[in-house]
């Protein structure tokens, strides 16, 4: 294998003033100097509205709000042909919710990618969550600083441990020296010199330390508290200097302006360097456990300084077994009795240091880098080329979060005893808009998908509620289920859309077939038999594929019923007929334009084929079908569902926005439908990569559900996702995660493959 010669660094870059800026760029230093004949660069993050004066050493920069310069920076990267990239990781250093931009610049790299994860979240968001796994996903290896991170990325995110490797922040290789010299070159002879550095800001918990001084000035009078640091670019823009008023404003009311020194500066390394050498301990009072890294503690505990520290993650491991001095957090008199301490024991202080400087030598960027190239080299062979947003993970290895838990909570919430409401605002059901049959179709078929997962408990309750609901939308006057109802139990209509009527008989069909009680199989089955004469009449092709689809199920409960047979033959013949006066060549399709639940035409032919033997009906839904997703397929290889701003366009190439679960949910189950028709695997990367699409493996690279409580987004828009949470679009979203997870369950050899016809919904 050839060597790597090229590396990107994407991350925060210098003169940014931020600790990701400095790592990212001290790593890319290290590693430029480790090896002859290597090229290395960086691709800056930058905020919206902000500009640097960049080294050389960066390549390319991406504002961090415009998803667009992100899918630019993964055609520079896979351009230049590098050989790795090396992310450094952290959610508030790139746009969209929960960071989620950096997922479309992921999506279409090339090489295999290597992560820094600085932050490792104990209990994130579930954007959080969605976020770091697909980052996880796509990439080769990640590196975290601590082994903290490795235990949570095990126990939260579930990634393999041979997936993690832990290398220690790097540290300048500095000879061990003593104070007196660099004290005396910036001012501070004499003193006894503690230290803080870093960006100022309120969870650094400078305060507590200030209100430790006047306890460590009783028993060293020369003690003076140097806090070395800018205030961090985001509070001041924020709120200005007011936190470092504050400060101040304590520092004179307790007496003490004369020991506490506030240096408002952002270093270079050579001037930090001098600062660090003249301390005589060094502090973190961070007020944080969560801190998985800090550089500021790890350059310290490398020029051989004793440390006190709160014990946050970071400081607990490098501090242990005696390396340090660990307090807790918000202590001030713990702190200021350790301080003193060791400011008046010098032989304990002096011992610190050199086990301190010794430890560390195993951390020095010399060394980091040799750790990161070994990583690097390890990343390379047989890689799998993981475009995220193209979701083709492997079907028999269908893990959490392509294959979620069930969680039904929010949709509980969304039904009452008449049955499922259909709007929420946000994730609060909105009572004005009331029911319709069309949503409580759709969750009677959810209903019986739940009966079939082995939630049969809550699958009885359900059903029986929303089978109430769908007889009751029977109008026998009309022959038609009426389909909008106030939240006041008032019909608003006598009869409702046709696609309404095929889509209750197909839940009715599919009940018939597969609900767990008897004698409802049997209600089901008589008011499907009932309904279906008006089924005749209807003109809407999504009302015969609806129709359809219910066919499938009841005429497999009902075999003997002729009428029946008859009627699924003549609506397949009519969608056929369709399918050949309007398609060409160029626009293999059933109507002159593209509108919503589009993949349920093609479904419905490919099943009705199946059932009925009749090879012509599944290759014409298998051709529509296969049209449909080139149409349905980004460049960069994800779902982009048909957008409802197109609806009405007559043969034009589909509008991408707004896009709707629905379209998602209809395309997985079309995707199975033929992938048992024909066995083509990539039927079943199809669906895997529909599903994605509810995930974030989408336009905007954001999550549309909540993990945790089941809830999904209406859909997307342009620029954001619609936060209300509505009826259609949580069935939706569990339809197609019972279908996923119903085939991961086949492909892991624990059901037969038949046994999708069970959930093919």
């Amino acid at each position: 294998m050839t060597p790597i010669r090229r590396i990107a660094f994407i991350g925060n870059s210098l003169p940014r003033r931020c600790g990701i800026a400095t790592f990212t760029t001290d790593l890319q230093q290290a590693i430029s100097t480790s090896r002859p004949n290597l090229e290395t660069g960086i691709v800056a993050m930058t905020e919206s509205g902000q500009a640097y004066d960049y080294p050389s050493s960066v390549a390319l920069q991406i504002e961090d709000g415009n998803i667009e310069e992100y899918v630019r920076a993964a055609a520079f990267l896979n351009a230049g042909r590098f050989d790795t990239v090396c992310l450094q990781h952290e959610f508030g250093i790139f746009g969209g919710e929960a960071g989620a931009h950096i997922l479309a610049l992921l999506s279409r790299l090339t090489m295999p990618v290597v992560t820094t994860l600085h932050t490792v979240l104990a209990k994130p968001s579930a954007a959080q969550c969605a976020v770091m796994q697909r980052v996880v996903e796509a990439s080769s290896k990640v590196v975290v600083m601590a082994n903290k991170g490795r235990e949570l990325l095990r126990s939260v995110y579930h990634v393999p441990d041979d997936k993690i490797e832990v290398i220690a922040h790097g540290i300048p290789d500095v000879a061990f020296v003593g104070p007196d010299a660099a004290k005396a070159k910036l001012g501070f002879g004499g003193k006894s010199v503690i230290l803080t550095f870093g960006l100022l800001s309120p969870d650094k918990g400078i305060e507590v330390m200030v209100d430790a001084m006047p306890s460590i000035l009783k028993h060293r009078p020369d003690a003076v508290y140097v806090v070395l640091g800018a205030t961090h670019p985001n509070l001041v823009r924020n709120q200005g200097e007011a936190y470092r008023a504050s400060l101040m404003a304590r520092v004179r009311e307790l007496g003490v302006e004369d020991h506490v020194v506030f240096l408002d500066r952002f270093v270079d390394q050579t001037t930090l360097l001098e600062f660090i050498s003249m301390c005589d301990v060094y502090v973190t009072p961070y007020l944080n456990e969560a801190q998985m890294t800090s550089g500021t503690l790890a350059y310290s505990f490398g020029l051989g300084k004793p440390v006190v520290s709160t014990a946050y993650w970071h400081a607990r491991e490098l501090l242990a077994d005696g390396r340090g001095v660990l307090v807790g957090f918000g202590d001030a008199s713990a702190i200021g009795s350790e301080i003193a301490e060791l400011l008046t024991d010098d032989a304990r202080r002096q011992a610190m240091c050199r086990r301190a400087y010794a430890v560390s030598r195993t951390m020095t960027w010399e060394r980091t880098a040799e750790r990161y190239m070994s990583v690097f080299e390890s990343a390379r062979p047989g890689h799998p080329l993981k475009a995220l947003a193209r979701s083709d993970i492997s079907l028999p290895e269908l893990r959490s979060p392509a294959a979620p838990d069930m969680q039904l909570g929010h949709f509980l919430s969304m039904c009452d005893d008449t049955g499922l409401f259909q709007h929420a605002v946000h994730s609060v059901p909105d009572r004005s808009h009331g029911y319709c049959v069309d949503d409580n179709a759709r969750a009677l078929l959810l209903a019986c998908a739940l009966n079939n997962s082995g939630e049969q408990r809550l699958s009885e309750v359900l059903t029986a509620r929303f089978a109430a609901f769908v007889q009751h939308a029977w109008n026998p006057d009309t022959r038609r289920f009426r389909n909008f109802m106030g939240f006041n139990r008032t019909w608003l209509e006598d009869r409702g859309s046709e696609d309404s009527h095929g889509r209750t008989l197909w839940a009715l069909g599919v009940t018939a077939r597969r609900d767990a009680s008897p004698s409802r199989r049997q209600w089901a089955a008589a008011l499907f038999a009932e309904a279906l004469s008006t089924a005749e009449i209807l003109r809407s092709p999504r009302a015969w594929a609806f129709t359809l689809l219910g066919l499938d199920a009841y005429c497999a409960v009902a075999p003997h019923d002729l009428h029946a047979r008859e009627v699924r033959h003549s609506l397949a013949d009519t969608l056929m007929s369709a399918l050949a006066a309007v398609a060409t060549p160029d626009w293999v399709w059933f109507e002159e334009g593209l509108a919503y639940d589009n993949a349920r035409l093609s479904q419905a032919l490919i099943m009705t084929g199946m059932a009925t033997q009749t090879p012509d009906y599944v290759d014409a839904g298998l051709r529509s079908l296969r049209w449909l997703m080139t149409q349905q397929t980004t460049a960069a290889g994800h779902f982009r569902p048909v957008g409802t701003a197109g609806f009405g366009e007559l043969r034009q190439h589909p509008r991408a926005f707004d896009q709707q679960p629905v379209e998602a949910t209809a395309t997985i189950a079309a995707c199975l439908t033929a992938w048992r028709a024909d066995g083509d695997a990539e039927w079943k990367t199809s669906a895997t990569r529909a599903f994605g699409w509810f995930l974030g493996s989408n336009d905007l690279s954001v999550a549309l559900v909540d993990l945790h409580t089941g809830s999904c987004r209406d859909g997307l828009h342009p620029d954001r996702a619609n936060e209300n949470r509505g009826g259609e679009s949580v069935v939706c979203y569990l339809l197609g995660l019972a279908e996923i997870r119903q085939l991961a369950r086949v492909n892991a050899g624990l059901t037969k493959p038949t046994a999708l016809r069970a959930v093919g919904f």
